[in-house]
């Protein structure tokens, strides 16, 4: 069995919808068909499938087969194809903690459905993932729960025979479990975590661990984002040598700038410049945003690449970065927070649910103010004129452009993708402080501005200010498509 280097995820940060959708926002069966399309025509062997802020698919397996049997007779979900379960952490999430019960409950299920499909024992759900991990107990508990009362209650007896035996047995023995870990201090801990939950689990083979960038970016800046995520992957190679168990890393890349810039016309950059990681996520905005023709050879680029050792970093000295970062781009954001929360209100959906919640609920408290998820948060300033990528890089000193250049070679290049869509016009909207210290910062860079995006944005502030917001929300989405991400 080969670790997929792809996975498909569900994402809403694309600005065009897939040729099945129906509406602008893409609903539960229409998410069926999404999958099928990314096995079957992007050649992406993992789709992950979201159990948060939904009502739980118990049949998606079923679903799958019913629908599209020929294609699964050919390839086996579980062997050749992985579909994965992203479940609700209730450490986290308490008003979504059942949720994770039921999905739980249902991977025995989609194994019956498999064995009557293939006409054989055959485990399509194996894996899950589970969000915004602190702490090994967290995983642990729930590998647990699963052995001993989803599995485990088989072999009670009610009144004359085991469970077992009246309703089936149930199987996989075991799942594996995938952390999503998001937070600086988790992310930066993340080998103490990893450690902690093989030893006690005797995990002897491989686990694979995800890193977050979006999350990270929308907490402490893009480019703080960057670096920890590079130490991060610094570290988890280096227990991977300690503990003698394969370590195959994931990343959470979006294809703004600001929350990855994996693009189709990117993939090269991102497989240099995160050399370790094994799979990395294709969201919507990759898959729908660009010609079918063009993603399904950038998918095929990563399939046949392998992963290597990590990019080597210079911790102590990008530990310093990122705190300086850190801390200019939270002042910053609060100053920007206010239009932000304005015009977030007319940015497109593009799922039917709640969005994964991320560490600090719906909203992402920093200090004395509220901030909408990383999609909404980006395509608002976006659309303001002002890319979100600026934000915290006047906290740079000449001397660490140094380090960037040897640590995150392509940092130069993503900053003035995401410049294309400056507009020096609106920033009349913005308080001085900030934009005499954005000012600063594109002293930095050398860009070329989309005059049609520029546009677009100025009609959008100016239609914002008058209270002429009918057509905003179309505005919106016209900048998105030439930008070829929603947020």
């Amino acid at each position: 069995m080969e670790i997929p280097r792809c996975m498909s995820t569900q994402h809403p940060d694309n600005a065009k919808q897939p040729f099945f959708a129906e509406n602008s926002v893409l609903n539960g069966n229409e998410e069926i068909k999404e999958a099928y399309y990314a096995y079957s025509h992007f050649n992406c062997t993992e789709q992950l499938w979201d159990c948060e802020g939904k009502e739980v698919d118990s049949f998606v397996i079923k679903k799958l087969f019913d629908k599209y049997g020929s294609f699964f007779k050919g390839k086996k979900l579980g062997e050749d194809l992985f579909l994965t379960l992203r479940v609700p952490n209730p450490s986290v999430e308490k008003v979504e903690a059942k949720v994770l019960l039921e999905t739980l409950e249902s991977i025995p299920r989609s194994s019956d459905a498999a064995r009557i499909f293939y006409e054989e024992d055959t485990i399509p759900i194996f894996e899950i993932s589970v969000p915004m991990v602190t702490s090994a107990s967290e995983l642990t508990r729930i590998s647990e729960y699963y052995k001993k009362i989803v599995v485990g209650k088989q072999y009670r007896v009610l009144a004359d025979m085991k469970i077992k035996d009246w309703i089936g047995k149930f199987q996989p023995d075991s799942i594996r479990i995938i952390p999503l870990i998001e937070t600086k201090e988790a992310m930066l801990d993340s080998t103490e975590i990893v450690r902690e939950f093989i030893t006690k689990n005797k995990v002897e083979d491989y686990i694979r661990v995800w890193l977050a960038r979006s999350d990270p970016a929308l907490n402490y800046s893009s480019l703080a984002a960057v670096l920890i995520n590079k130490i991060s992957l610094q570290r988890l190679h280096m227990l991977e040598q300690e503990e003698s168990i394969k370590v195959f890393p994931i990343i959470g890349c979006g294809s703004a700038p600001f929350r990855g810039n994996l693009t189709p016309a990117n993939v090269d950059e991102l497989i240099s410049g995160y050399s370790s990681v094994q799979t990395f996520t294709l969201q919507s905005a990759f898959k729908y945003d660009y010609p079918v023709e063009d993603v399904k050879s950038a998918v095929e680029k990563i399939n046949n690449t392998k992963r290597k050792e990590p990019i080597d970093v210079e911790e102590e000295r990008c530990l310093r970065i990122i705190e300086r970062l850190s801390d200019a781009y939270t002042k910053q954001v609060m100053l920007v927070a206010p239009l932000v929360n304005e015009l977030v209100k007319f940015v497109p959906k593009r799922r039917m649910r709640k969005l994964h919640i991320g560490l600090f609920g719906y909203s992402r408290d920093k200090g004395n103010i509220q901030l909408p998820r990383a999609i909404g948060f980006c395509a608002s300033l976006y659309s303001a004129g002002l890319p979100p990528e600026i934000l915290g890089l006047s906290a740079l000193q000449s001397k660490d452009l140094e380090c960037l250049e040897s640590v995150y070679k392509s940092f130069r290049s993503d900053t003035q993708d995401a410049l294309k869509y400056l507009n020096k016009d609106n920033f009349k909207y913005f308080p001085k402080h900030l934009i005499n210290q954005v000012n600063k910062s594109l002293e930095l860079f050398n860009f070329e501005i989309d005059e049609d995006h520029k546009s677009i944005t100025r009609e959008i502030m100016e239609s914002t200010r008058l209270g002429k917001t009918s057509l905003v929300s179309e505005k919106v989405l016209e900048a998105a498509m030439i930008r070829r991400f929603l947020g």
